[in-house]
C-alpha cells in the first residue's frame, strides 16, 4: 500500500485520534497542517467536496475519507 495523506490541523482531536491510531497499526502517512498551509487547507477543503472538516484523509487508491472513526480507518487501511 503506498503512502495515506492526513490534512489536519494540532488542536483538532479527530485529527490526534485519526494520527495515533495510524501510528499504532504501523501505516504510514505524510501529514500537512491545513491551519498553518494555506494551500494544504485549500487542498482538503477541495477534496472534502467543499466541506471544511478535518482530518482530510487521502487513501493511495485516492478514496477520501472526512473525519473517519477509527472502525472506518480500520476498514480502508486493511488492518
Amino acid at each position: 500500500m503506498g503512502e495515506i495523506v492526513l490534512y489536519g490541523a494540532n488542536w483538532c482531536g479527530d485529527c490526534r485520534r485519526a494520527k495515533a491510531w495510524l501510528r499504532e497499526h504501523a501505516v504510514p502517512f505524510a501529514e500537512f497542517d491545513v491551519e498553518h498551509d494555506d494551500a494544504a487547507r485549500d487542498r482538503a477543503v477541495e477534496l472534502a467536496g467543499g466541506r471544511k472538516n478535518i482530518p482530510v484523509v487521502v487513501l493511495p487508491d485516492g478514496r477520501v475519507l472526512v473525519e473517519p472513526t477509527n472502525t472506518e480507518l480500520a476498514a480502508a487501511v486493511e488492518v
